[in-house]
């Protein structure tokens, strides 16, 4: 593959960090990977050293999104939880169209419910459509919360207090989830391809514990007791709303309240495991408990003995 790839978010955010991820595996297999970051810093210098080519990115600015796809075939497209989404992908479609780009891998979210759980939902559904119109080739990807986002929702509480404080219901709700180093190599497993996928859309589920299952896992990793307790909306709403922007804060309330009233169980619906990691990736798909035992350090923090 001559061509470049192109990866969207390649230097990485706080959590899923899944664009770093992609341009890291691509660049591993010897391909050219051009790389937009938000910002030129260390985590790009880093992709520099890597090989790729790093360029300051705007995905809300049309002439920069052209002048980056210029000669791109194939490209990587994730978008932060925050405002822009669909300005962003219209503007992106629109010049990967320009470019006869072939293969747009898309990060999206779970759309097997005949409603959406979130305006932010409904916008990835949406979104998904203008890629498709714009005959870009596009392959969405549809997953879950990642593990990642678990852990940043009950690091803190889990170190000081040994309890998950969450808006989660009576511990019977199943939360869908996956690991994004899962989803990385999903999408650097369809972009490396010699051929373009069978599929336009895979859901990408690793696995569907329910709430208590969820901190029966992280007990027994932390051989400690840990403890779920159901907060009300507006208490978690309280806690977190100096650390996650509105955009993010409105999405995360929703689907909290979807989760538990729901009523989905496992099996059922967009919550089923259908084996499309292993089947493109070749590698099991990481375990919620797998996942924890990575990031121990995540949960210790600064307990007294630690």
């Amino acid at each position: 593959m001559s061509q470049p790839i192109l990866v969207i978010g390649a230097a990485g955010g706080r959590q899923g960090s899944t664009g770093n991820r992609v341009a890291k595996l691509l660049l591993e297999r010897g391909l050219k990977v051009r790389a937009l970051v938000h910002h030129v810093d260390n985590r790009s210098e880093s992709l520099r050293k890597f090989g790729a080519e790093v360029i300051p990115d705007d995905l809300l600015d049309p002439d920069r999104v052209r002048k980056a796809l210029q000669g791109i075939k194939r490209a990587y497209f994730t978008y932060p939880v925050d405002d822009g989404l669909l300005e962003a992908t219209a503007i992106f479609a629109i010049a990967a169209r320009e470019s006869s780009t072939e293969m747009v891998v898309n990060m999206s979210q779970l759309q097997n419910t005949s409603v959406a759980p979130s305006f932010r939902n409904l916008q990835h559904r949406l979104a998904d459509q203008i890629f498709d119109w714009a005959h870009v080739g596009a392959v969405h990807l549809n997953a879950p919360p990642f593990f990642e986002n678990v852990r940043a929702l009950i690091a803190k509480t889990v170190s000081d207090q040994d309890t998950v404080l969450l808006p989660w219901g009576d511990g019977n709700a199943v939360i869908p989830l996956v690991a994004a180093e899962d989803c990385a190599r999903v999408a650097a497993a369809l972009l490396s391809a010699p051929d373009a996928p069978d599929q336009k859309r895979y859901e990408l589920v690793g696995e569907t514990p329910t709430v208590n299952e969820i901190t029966s896992v992280l007990s027994a990793v932390l051989n400690r007791p840990i403890r779920y307790v159901d907060i009300p909306d507006e208490r978690w709403v309280q806690a977190v709303q100096d650390r996650i922007n509105r955009h993010a804060l409105e999405h995360l309330s929703s689907l909290w309240r979807f989760f538990r009233t729901s009523g989905i169980r496992k099996g059922e619906s967009g919550f089923a495991i259908n084996g499309a990691i292993e089947r493109l990736t070749g590698v099991t798909p990481q375990t919620l408990e797998q996942f924890f035992r990575l990031n121990l350090e995540s949960f210790v923090g600064s307990r007294p003995g630690a």
